[in-house]
């Protein structure tokens, strides 16, 4: 009859942290590579026409971006103020407390 303990031997912290290695390496790699396309395809379509863009064109965009911005530290603001004023602590369950015994003894047994 063989051992099987031997197969549960618990993996050592260099065996962990090679794996977490290879994943943490994939993901950067994965984002660099989509850094990189986005910019390639930012500058094609940057460069691949000649048009100028009218002036309703840089007020609606200057006006997204102060619109994006305001909310943005709006939201920012509202997260902070909820978490120092205690309204992201966990729910609790509050107990009444108990009648005191002795004091609904004394005042049934009152003439």
């Amino acid at each position: 009859m063989t051992d099987s303990s031997a197969n549960l031997v618990p993996e050592t912290k260099q065996e962990k942290k090679h794996e977490t290695s290879i994943g943490n390496w994939t993901v950067v790699t994965v984002l660099v590579l989509l850094l990189m396309a986005s910019g390639i395809i930012g500058y094609l379509g940057w460069t691949s026409a000649d048009n100028d863009v009218p002036t309703s064109g840089y007020v609606a965009m200057a006006l997204g971006v102060i619109f994006s911005l305001v909310v943005g530290v709006g939201l920012m603001a509202l997260l902070f103020y909820s978490s120092r004023a205690g309204y992201d602590e966990p729910a609790t369950f509050i107990v009444e407390p108990e009648p005191d015994q002795d004091r609904a003894q004394e005042g049934s047994h009152k003439p």
